[in-house]
């Protein structure tokens, strides 16, 4: 790890001034960060530490939820209102970690987790994510774990967040500030696809600070976290689907399909939610959607299995869904 020094502003106003400092980086829970400064895949040169900034509540909001950015995973998956409004979060985010890694990750530093792979955390190894224009060591490698869809010749890594992808199916937005701005970011259009600059994980700008997360109010339907993973006990996901399913009797009136473990970032799967509104529910409607949320999809040898596997899951976690609100 290379030096570097660290300081812990006491407001918002203060720490959103330290971070134009070179080199400075914002830290939170430290779970992500602390790990790639290790293996120097991050290299700060100053902390800005603000996990004692007043942001650790969870409010309701116009019907919804406002989550503090502190608020750690613990905490979230814990708190009441979540856990009976909105169970698909709660649901991701106790299967996002060990309960220490819980106790100490931020509702902020989640959604910051770096896109990676083993060859990210690796200094010997080219990584266009690590040092651009270095090459991606993962198309010609072992790449079980990686992308199948949006991914491009630069990078096939996926995103390891589990809440995100709950989150996505929940239509969230990010509320971000700034020295001179403040902005709400649709949680869709937060993260990015690796194109040719795949070392940009996010939209945001220099020097701004995710303060919040905001949750409409909870969608119609019943809601479900499925995900599928090497080791139950602690593991980044193979595939993980949140979804949304409304029915009117026998009929499906509206669904909400989103993906993890499959992309460089939450992956969306509108043309398969659009396919099934109005629909009437049946297995074989559900599988046709589980094969339209990868319609595209490509593997690159050792990950081929996450396509069927992928489709599979969909299906599983939409008919679930269906039948809690049937129930």
């Amino acid at each position: 790890m290379r030096a570097f020094t660290y300081e812990r502003p006491v407001d918002l106003a203060a720490a959103l001034v330290a971070i134009g400092q070179p080199g400075a980086r914002f830290l939170a829970g430290g779970t992500n960060l602390l790990d790639l400064m290790k293996v120097e895949a991050e290299t700060p040169q100053h902390l800005v530490d603000v996990s004692r900034l007043p942001l650790d509540q969870i409010s309701e909001e116009n019907g919804g939820l406002r989550i503090g950015a502190m608020v750690t995973n613990t905490a979230l998956a814990g708190d009441s209102h979540v856990r009976e409004h909105y169970p698909v979060l709660a649901r991701a985010v106790l299967n996002g970690a060990s309960a220490q890694l819980r106790n100490q990750a931020t509702t902020g530093g989640n959604l910051l987790q770096r896109t990676r792979c083993y060859y990210f955390y690796d200094p010997s190894t080219p990584c266009n994510k690590r040092a651009p224009g270095s090459g991606c060591s993962a198309l010609q490698g072992y790449n079980r774990i990686h992308a199948i869809l949006g991914a491009s010749d630069a990078c096939i890594a996926v995103h390891p967040s589990d809440m995100a992808v709950a989150m996505m199916a929940l239509d969230a937005e990010v509320e971000v500030e700034a020295p001179h701005s403040h902005r709400r970011i649709k949680i869709a259009d937060f993260h990015r696809l690796p194109g040719n600059t795949p070392q940009n994980d996010t939209i945001l700008g220099a020097g701004e600070l995710i303060t919040a997360v905001i949750l409409p109010p909870p969608p119609p339907g019943g809601q479900v976290y499925r995900k599928v993973r090497d080791r139950a006990s602690y593991d980044f996901a193979l595939v993980s689907v949140a979804a949304v399913v409304e029915t009117d009797g026998e009929r499906i009136r509206s669904a909400r399909i989103a993906l993890g473990g499959v992309a460089h970032k939450p992956w969306r799967a509108l043309e398969a939610e659009r396919q099934l509104a109005g629909v009437p529910l049946s297995d074989d409607a559900l599988a046709a959607a589980g094969e339209t949320a990868v319609k595209g999809a490509q593997g690159h040898g050792h990950n081929d299995f996450k396509i069927p596997l992928a489709a599979r899951t969909v299906a599983s976690a939409l008919a679930e869904a269906a039948k809690q609100r049937k129930a």
